[in-house]
Parts: structure tokens; sequence; C-alpha cells
């Protein structure tokens, strides 16, 4: 199995002239001239001083580049450690005091701040959405590198942070054979090839948007019609010249509300996938009787990659994200014994496989703590299988709600909540309640021209939930809070209403 960067010199080889990269109101950027962009990049790289198993961190904004970035780190042998573009200066000094990089990039805007960073061991270098900065300017100079350094499938090819809503954010150390195994699995379940043209909207610091969506297109010599951020309209616009989207929830939730959206708008397009977050399973079926197309969900994580899909032919079931992907396995177990649980059982969701990362950067008590002995990796996500064979989360570990001794999971209430009308969606927390030591709270968000009546919901579960799993407060809001990726960000929901039950 040939590593990404191996992939990329084939298809370079295979289809030279071919756009790797089509953007909107700018030039083409082919295979060959991506290639000879690495290459640049690569020697660079090396005139900087990068080693095998030299990090390289990198905040700047999406560009072709950055993409070449990537590659050309992993041509030299370096590790790559895209950072977040929202995080601040503290969260940068976190990462480079932790990782230790050779190199950090960012975006000629933030040099002044960063340039403060430079130390004998760490070099500061710009790179813009342009193809500029001082990064580029090296670039230009450098006799290009084509000599790639031979890597081992074992060997560190990027270090992912994870988001760190609970406590400190951990690197996850993804190794080349984590990579190509993710990428190959995937090209072969959503029967990927180079004939495909690739919607990218996506952020590329994070798993889906560089590990599954670029990896992707760069492996199979497809072409990426690369947006510098999702725009529903231009999305629409740009869906007869494509075949596939990839995207978050936000994606399809935004082209619903689009008049466009229809059976002509997206009849060329073979694929949608969405992943990253949770799909209301009311969007998929709005989707499907818009457009025809049943949107494909999958399931992954940091430190996984890619886990389970729903399949390319067959039954794509809301609310589920499907089955395991080839050599990877899924089990789920007793939350507290570990045992193995029968389809159908609530429990902690694990795995095991190719793509399921090496552990924690420089931690290793948290790695040996979130594995099994017999290698299977200990999610801190929670769900079943179903007699189907179907994966379905009911939501994270941590947000379990322990309410009155009885262990209540959020998704089971906010799908209830989310069935009645006038509700757009909810989001589900316990929090500290001086009788019960959590108490069911229901964030609920109302659909445009109605209104949240809080003693209404509640009512409205009485006859469908058992009485401990019914919400003791509801609480309406215009929107609810959520990251990058469209995830709901339950801690900071947690943390705003912490006094809900116990202040006067």
């Amino acid at each position: 199995m040939p590593t990404i960067h191996e992939s990329f010199l084939r298809s370079a080889a295979t289809h030279p002239d071919k756009a790797l990269f089509e953007r909107p109101g700018r030039p083409d950027l082919t295979y060959a001239q991506a290639k000879a962009t690495v290459a640049h990049l690569a020697g660079a790289l090396s005139a900087i001083g990068i080693t095998p198993g030299d990090r390289v961190a990198v905040q700047v904004l999406k560009s072709p580049e950055a993409i070449c970035l990537y590659l050309a780190t992993l041509a030299v042998g370096g590790v790559y450690l895209p950072l977040n573009t929202a995080y601040t200066g503290a969260e940068i000094d976190h990462f480079i005091d932790d990782a230790a990089p050779r190199l950090f990039v960012c975006a000629p805007e933030t040099a002044t701040e960063h340039r403060r960073r430079a130390t004998g061991g760490l070099a500061v270098e710009t790179l813009g959405s342009d193809g500029d900065g001082s990064l580029m300017d090296l670039a230009g100079a450098s006799p290009p590198r084509t000599d790639p350094v031979p890597v081992a499938m074992t060997d560190h090819a990027a270090i992912l942070y994870t988001s760190g809503t609970t406590g400190r954010s951990k690197g996850a150390v993804l190794t080349h054979g984590n990579l190509a195994s993710n990428c190959e699995a995937l090209i072969e379940c959503w029967r990927f090839t180079e004939a495909d043209r690739l919607l990218h909207a996506l952020p590329i610091f994070h798993t889906h948007g560089l590990f599954v969506a670029a990896d992707m297109a760069i492996v199979a010599g497809a072409t990426m019609i690369f947006l510098d951020a999702f725009d529903p309209e231009q999305v629409l616009d740009l869906m007869g010249e494509a075949t596939v989207l990839m995207g978050v929830p936000t994606f399809y939730t935004r082209l619903l509300r689009s008049p466009r959206l229809s059976p002509g708008t997206t009849s060329g397009m073979r694929l949608f996938v969405s992943g990253s977050a949770p799909l209301l399973a009311e969007d998929h079926r709005a989707f499907t009787e818009r457009t025809g197309a049943a949107i494909l969900e999958r399931y992954g994580m940091t430190e996984t990659c890619m886990i389970t899909s729903n399949p390319y032919e067959g039954e794509r079931i809301p609310g589920s994200v499907g089955m395991p992907l080839r050599d990877v396995e899924v089990r789920v177990t007793d939350r507290e014994s570990g045992t193995l649980l029968p389809p159908g059982e609530i429990g902690m969701v694990e795995v095991r496989g190719p793509g399921v990362f090496e552990g924690y950067w420089q931690m290793p008590e948290k790695t040996a703590a979130e594995f099994r002995d017999d290698g299977f990796f200990i999610t801190g996500d929670v769900g079943l299988i179903g007699e189907d064979g179907y994966l379905r989360l009911v939501g994270r570990d941590k947000d379990l709600v322990i309410s009155g001794g009885y262990n209540v999971y959020p998704k089971e209430i906010e799908d209830a909540i989310d069935a009645l009308p006038g509700v757009l969606e909810s989001a589900v927390i316990g929090l500290p309640h001086p009788d019960l030591g959590e108490g069911v709270t229901a964030i609920v968000v109302p659909r445009e021209g109605h209104e949240i009546d809080p003693r209404a919901v509640i009512d409205s579960l009485a006859g469908r939930l058992a009485r401990y799993k019914q919400p003791k407060r509801v609480v309406p809001v215009p929107e609810l809070p959520r990251n990058v990726m469209g995830k709901v960000q339950k801690a900071e929901l947690r943390r705003t209403y912490a006094d809900l039950y116990t202040s006067a």
C-alpha cells in the first residue's frame, strides 16, 4: 500500500495536465504544477532544517499551497500539525510547547504576533491564501527536492489536536499507515475514481477536509473544486460541474433553505456525504424529498479516521452511521464492566482497525487508559448496533446525564423534542440539581415563525418518555453554539446554564 505522498506522485505522473485544484475566478492548478510546488516546498523545508520526525505546525487560511505544504512535509519525513485558524495566541502557545515543532507557518497578517515565537529551535514562516508569504519566497529560491525520504507505514505522518472541550487538548498521532488505509477503504466504499469532481468547501485543518476529502481526491487522481468556504448559492451554482459533495450537517441545513435545491440542480451529483456531527433525521428525509438523493452519513474521529459508513449501494438509514469499513471492527460494550453487549443494547462504542491512531502525543498514561488489552480503542461515544448491523450513536459518554440514579441518554430525548411541531432542533444536557444530582434540561431552538412554550414541550413528552427522562426545564434559544465543524458545544451550554437549578 503506497503512502499518501507516493499516491500523489503516481496521480501526477498519470494526469500531469489535469486540474487538481479548480478555483472559481482564479487559475487552476494542475497535478504537474502541484508536483512542482510540492518539490520546491520540500526544498524549502530541507533548507529550514526539517528532518524526519520533525513537526511542522501550520495555522493558515485555506489554499492549494497549504495542501502542497502538507504533501511536502510528508515528502521530507516530517509530521504535519494543522491548527484551527480560530485558535488564539494562548492556545497556539500550548500547542507549540506541547508538540515542540521545528517550524511554525502562519498567515502573513499574523506574522508580527507570531514571529516573537521564533527561537533557535523554532523557525516561523508565513503562507498566504493567494500563495504568497515568506515560505513561498523561500520555496521559489530553493532547489526542488525530488528525492522523497523513505518512510515506513508505522512512521508518524500527522498530529491532530482534539477540540479540548473537556480538559487538556490532546495530540492524536497518526501514522502513514493510518492515513493510507483510511483513504483506500473510503475510495472503495464510496466508489471514488479519477472521474470524480469534488466540491471541497470544508476547512483543511480537520480530518474531514484534509484526510478524507483532499486525500481521496489526490490518491484517486480526481479534481477538487476548491472553495474558500461554504456558500450554499455558490455550491448550487457549481453542482452542475461536480459529482460529489462532502460536508457537515450545517451544509445540508443551509442548502435546504434555498428554493433552488431540486432534482434539476443536483442531477449531476452522484454522492452527498455528511459527517463530523450528527445529521438530523428530518434533514436527511427532507433532502431526499427535495432532490431524490439520499445523503450518505458516516462516522469517524480524530483518533480513528473513518470507522463506519452507510452503504453506497443499499439503504442509507436516517439516524444511522452505517456499518464498519473494510478491516475495521466495531463493538458495543457495557459502560462499567467492558463486557460485550448484544445487538440493540446501548453501551460504549469501541473500534479496532488500521486507521486507529498510535496514541496521544507524549501522554502514555492517557493512551493506555483509552485502549483495551485486545487493542480496541474506547471512543467515548455511546451507541448501539441493531439487528441490521447498522451502528446508531446515542451521544458522548461525557454527555450522559445521571438523574436520580438513572442513566439518561440525550439523543433519545432530543429525537422526541425535534419531532414536535415548531421545533427546529434541541440539545439535552445535565445540570447540577439539588435533589436529583443532575436535572435533565432541554435547550430548544424554534423554527422560523414559531415560539417555544416550555410547559407545552414538557407536557407533550409525558406519554412518550419515562418520567426520569423528561426535562425538568426547557430553555428556548435562537440557536445552539457550534464549532467550525458543526458540532453542538454542549460543554458551553453546561457552563452557560450551570446555575439554572441552584440559583435562588
